[in-house]
Protein backbone atom coordinates (compact mmCIF):
# COMPACT_ATOMS: atom_id res chain seq x y z
CA UNK A 1 0.00 0.00 0.00
CA UNK A 2 1.66 3.31 -0.91
CA UNK A 3 1.02 6.13 1.42
CA UNK A 4 -0.14 9.90 0.60
CA UNK A 5 0.03 12.88 3.17
CA UNK A 6 -1.90 16.17 1.70
CA UNK A 7 -1.30 19.38 3.26
CA UNK A 8 -1.54 22.60 2.75
CA UNK A 9 0.10 26.16 3.57
CA UNK A 10 -3.05 27.52 5.44
CA UNK A 11 -6.16 26.67 6.32
CA UNK A 12 -9.36 26.63 3.23
CA UNK A 13 -6.21 26.34 0.44
CA UNK A 14 -8.50 23.00 -0.97
CA UNK A 15 -6.70 20.19 0.18
CA UNK A 16 -10.48 18.33 -0.14
CA UNK A 17 -11.05 19.01 -3.41
CA UNK A 18 -7.95 18.41 -4.37
CA UNK A 19 -7.94 14.90 -2.47
CA UNK A 20 -10.33 14.10 -4.51
CA UNK A 21 -8.57 14.79 -7.47
CA UNK A 22 -6.06 13.07 -7.03
CA UNK A 23 -8.45 10.01 -5.69
CA UNK A 24 -10.26 10.51 -9.13
CA UNK A 25 -7.21 10.44 -11.26
CA UNK A 26 -6.02 7.06 -8.97
CA UNK A 27 -9.38 5.21 -9.59
CA UNK A 28 -9.17 5.92 -13.12
CA UNK A 29 -6.32 3.76 -13.41
CA UNK A 30 -7.73 1.16 -11.54
CA UNK A 31 -6.74 1.75 -7.69
CA UNK A 32 -8.52 1.15 -4.62
CA UNK A 33 -8.31 4.04 -2.57
CA UNK A 34 -8.45 3.96 0.98
CA UNK A 35 -8.92 7.74 2.69
CA UNK A 36 -8.32 8.75 6.25
CA UNK A 37 -8.69 12.59 7.82
CA UNK A 38 -7.87 11.65 11.16
CA UNK A 39 -9.78 14.87 12.65
CA UNK A 40 -12.13 17.51 11.83
CA UNK A 41 -13.66 20.49 13.93
CA UNK A 42 -16.90 21.99 12.14
CA UNK A 43 -19.57 19.21 11.79
CA UNK A 44 -22.89 18.59 11.66
CA UNK A 45 -25.20 15.69 13.98
CA UNK A 46 -26.67 13.40 11.47
CA UNK A 47 -28.42 10.13 12.79
CA UNK A 48 -26.73 10.89 15.88
CA UNK A 49 -23.14 10.68 13.92
CA UNK A 50 -20.79 13.83 13.44
CA UNK A 51 -20.79 14.47 9.63
CA UNK A 52 -18.01 16.82 8.22
CA UNK A 53 -18.25 18.05 4.87
CA UNK A 54 -14.67 17.42 3.47
CA UNK A 55 -15.00 14.09 5.01
CA UNK A 56 -18.55 13.91 3.29
CA UNK A 57 -16.18 14.21 0.30
CA UNK A 58 -13.73 12.00 0.83
CA UNK A 59 -16.12 9.03 1.45
CA UNK A 60 -17.69 9.95 -1.93
CA UNK A 61 -14.79 9.42 -4.15
CA UNK A 62 -13.20 7.06 -2.24
CA UNK A 63 -14.15 3.59 -3.22
CA UNK A 64 -12.95 1.41 -0.09
CA UNK A 65 -16.36 1.01 1.28
CA UNK A 66 -15.34 2.55 4.44
CA UNK A 67 -17.57 4.21 6.65
CA UNK A 68 -17.60 8.13 7.81
CA UNK A 69 -16.30 7.13 10.96
CA UNK A 70 -13.95 5.09 9.55
CA UNK A 71 -12.58 7.54 7.61
CA UNK A 72 -12.94 10.27 10.19
CA UNK A 73 -12.87 8.66 13.48
CA UNK A 74 -12.09 12.36 15.93
CA UNK A 75 -14.80 14.88 14.78
CA UNK A 76 -15.97 17.73 16.77
CA UNK A 77 -18.98 20.36 15.79
CA UNK A 78 -18.00 23.39 16.71
CA UNK A 79 -15.31 24.85 14.08
CA UNK A 80 -12.50 25.77 16.11
CA UNK A 81 -9.02 24.45 16.82
CA UNK A 82 -9.03 20.42 17.55
CA UNK A 83 -7.43 20.71 20.51
CA UNK A 84 -9.87 23.39 22.22
CA UNK A 85 -12.84 21.51 20.44
CA UNK A 86 -11.83 18.22 22.75
CA UNK A 87 -11.03 20.30 25.98
CA UNK A 88 -14.63 21.89 25.71
CA UNK A 89 -15.92 18.54 25.85
CA UNK A 90 -13.93 16.69 28.06
CA UNK A 91 -11.85 14.88 25.35
CA UNK A 92 -8.20 14.30 24.98
CA UNK A 93 -6.40 13.63 21.20
CA UNK A 94 -3.51 11.82 21.54
CA UNK A 95 -0.77 10.30 19.29
CA UNK A 96 -1.65 6.78 20.27
CA UNK A 97 -4.99 6.92 19.45
CA UNK A 98 -4.73 8.55 15.96
CA UNK A 99 -2.34 5.79 14.96
CA UNK A 100 -4.37 2.95 16.55
CA UNK A 101 -7.13 4.52 13.72
CA UNK A 102 -4.87 4.46 11.11
CA UNK A 103 -4.24 0.83 11.78
CA UNK A 104 -7.40 0.19 10.81
CA UNK A 105 -6.67 1.78 7.50
CA UNK A 106 -3.49 -0.07 6.95
CA UNK A 107 -5.13 -2.84 7.46
CA UNK A 108 -7.30 -2.53 4.19
CA UNK A 109 -6.97 -4.06 1.13
CA UNK A 110 -6.31 -0.86 -1.17
CA UNK A 111 -3.23 0.55 -3.17
CA UNK A 112 -3.48 3.69 -1.84
CA UNK A 113 -4.11 5.49 1.66
CA UNK A 114 -4.42 8.66 1.04
CA UNK A 115 -4.60 11.00 4.54
CA UNK A 116 -5.98 14.44 4.69
CA UNK A 117 -4.57 16.81 7.52
CA UNK A 118 -6.20 19.39 8.68
CA UNK A 119 -5.43 23.60 8.72
CA UNK A 120 -1.61 23.94 7.93
CA UNK A 121 1.23 21.73 8.85
CA UNK A 122 1.77 22.03 12.58
CA UNK A 123 -1.83 21.67 13.90
CA UNK A 124 -1.34 21.10 17.52
CA UNK A 125 -3.69 18.17 18.74
CA UNK A 126 -3.23 19.07 22.38
CA UNK A 127 -0.25 19.18 25.21
CA UNK A 128 1.65 16.67 27.18
CA UNK A 129 3.65 18.18 30.36
CA UNK A 130 3.39 20.96 28.78
CA UNK A 131 5.05 20.14 25.81
CA UNK A 132 2.74 20.60 22.70
CA UNK A 133 2.29 17.54 19.90
CA UNK A 134 0.94 17.74 16.18
CA UNK A 135 -0.65 16.30 13.45
CA UNK A 136 2.75 15.89 11.77
CA UNK A 137 4.14 14.35 14.84
CA UNK A 138 1.60 11.15 13.43
CA UNK A 139 3.20 12.49 9.89
CA UNK A 140 6.86 11.77 10.78
CA UNK A 141 6.49 8.56 13.01
CA UNK A 142 4.77 6.91 10.38
CA UNK A 143 6.88 8.54 7.62
CA UNK A 144 3.83 9.24 5.22
CA UNK A 145 5.09 10.84 2.02
CA UNK A 146 3.53 14.49 2.07
CA UNK A 147 2.32 16.50 -1.09
CA UNK A 148 2.23 20.21 -0.16
CA UNK A 149 -0.89 22.15 -1.48
CA UNK A 150 -0.01 25.76 -2.13
CA UNK A 151 -2.59 28.70 -2.00
CA UNK A 152 -1.68 30.63 -4.72
CA UNK A 153 -2.25 34.15 -3.32
CA UNK A 154 -0.47 36.83 -1.68
CA UNK A 155 2.07 35.78 0.57
CA UNK A 156 2.22 32.08 -0.60
CA UNK A 157 5.99 32.07 -1.26
CA UNK A 158 6.54 32.83 2.41
CA UNK A 159 3.69 30.33 3.70
CA UNK A 160 5.01 27.70 1.04
CA UNK A 161 8.46 27.75 2.15
CA UNK A 162 7.90 28.00 5.70
CA UNK A 163 5.60 24.57 5.75
CA UNK A 164 8.35 22.61 3.76
CA UNK A 165 11.05 23.77 6.26
CA UNK A 166 8.84 22.39 8.86
CA UNK A 167 8.46 19.42 6.55
CA UNK A 168 11.60 18.56 6.31
CA UNK A 169 12.61 19.27 9.78
CA UNK A 170 10.43 16.64 11.15
CA UNK A 171 12.78 14.13 9.12
CA UNK A 172 9.37 13.76 6.60
CA UNK A 173 9.65 13.46 2.81
CA UNK A 174 7.33 16.17 0.82
CA UNK A 175 7.38 14.49 -2.39
CA UNK A 176 5.71 17.55 -4.69
CA UNK A 177 3.34 20.16 -4.41
CA UNK A 178 0.54 21.02 -6.12
CA UNK A 179 -0.61 24.65 -7.05
CA UNK A 180 -4.23 25.77 -6.29
CA UNK A 181 -5.94 28.61 -7.90
CA UNK A 182 -8.91 28.40 -5.85
CA UNK A 183 -9.57 31.97 -5.46
CA UNK A 184 -12.13 33.54 -8.04
CA UNK A 185 -9.71 36.82 -7.54
CA UNK A 186 -6.79 35.75 -9.62
CA UNK A 187 -3.24 36.74 -8.14
CA UNK A 188 -1.23 39.21 -9.70
CA UNK A 189 1.79 37.92 -11.80
CA UNK A 190 0.48 34.18 -10.99
CA UNK A 191 2.32 32.27 -13.86
CA UNK A 192 5.58 34.14 -12.54
CA UNK A 193 4.94 33.34 -8.65
CA UNK A 194 4.56 30.08 -9.85
CA UNK A 195 7.44 29.48 -11.37
CA UNK A 196 9.42 31.50 -8.35
CA UNK A 197 7.84 28.21 -6.37
CA UNK A 198 9.34 25.70 -8.80
CA UNK A 199 12.86 27.49 -8.73
CA UNK A 200 12.24 27.78 -4.58
CA UNK A 201 10.80 24.75 -3.66
CA UNK A 202 12.89 22.46 -5.82
CA UNK A 203 10.39 20.02 -6.02
CA UNK A 204 8.25 18.31 -8.75
CA UNK A 205 5.12 20.10 -9.66
CA UNK A 206 2.58 17.33 -9.78
CA UNK A 207 -0.17 19.74 -10.93
CA UNK A 208 -1.31 23.41 -11.19
CA UNK A 209 -5.33 23.42 -10.56
CA UNK A 210 -6.75 26.65 -12.19
CA UNK A 211 -10.05 28.45 -10.85
CA UNK A 212 -13.28 26.67 -12.06
CA UNK A 213 -16.05 29.00 -13.31
CA UNK A 214 -18.69 29.27 -10.66
CA UNK A 215 -21.34 27.61 -12.71
CA UNK A 216 -19.77 24.54 -12.96
CA UNK A 217 -20.42 21.64 -10.32
CA UNK A 218 -18.09 21.00 -7.27
CA UNK A 219 -17.83 17.30 -9.09
CA UNK A 220 -17.48 18.52 -12.52
CA UNK A 221 -14.48 20.73 -10.99
CA UNK A 222 -13.22 17.30 -9.29
CA UNK A 223 -13.37 15.65 -12.48
CA UNK A 224 -12.20 18.06 -14.26
CA UNK A 225 -8.80 18.66 -11.82
CA UNK A 226 -8.28 14.91 -12.08
CA UNK A 227 -7.11 15.41 -14.97
CA UNK A 228 -4.22 17.44 -14.47
CA UNK A 229 -2.83 15.01 -11.86
CA UNK A 230 0.44 13.90 -12.75
CA UNK A 231 -0.23 10.48 -11.27
CA UNK A 232 3.65 9.41 -12.15
CA UNK A 233 5.09 11.47 -9.17
CA UNK A 234 2.26 9.61 -6.45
Amino acid sequence: MKKLFITATDTDAGKTFVSCAIIQALVKQDKNIAVFKPISAGCDLVDNVLVNEDAKLLHEHANCQQTIQEINPIAFEPPIAPHIAAKSVGKQITLDIIANYFQEIKNRDADYALIEGAGGWQLPIGFDNGNAKFLSDFVATERLPVVLIVNMKLGCLNHALLTLQAIKHSGTNCIGWIANCADSNTMDNLQDNIAALDQLLQLPKIATIPYFDGETSLEDKIQQASLLINTSFL
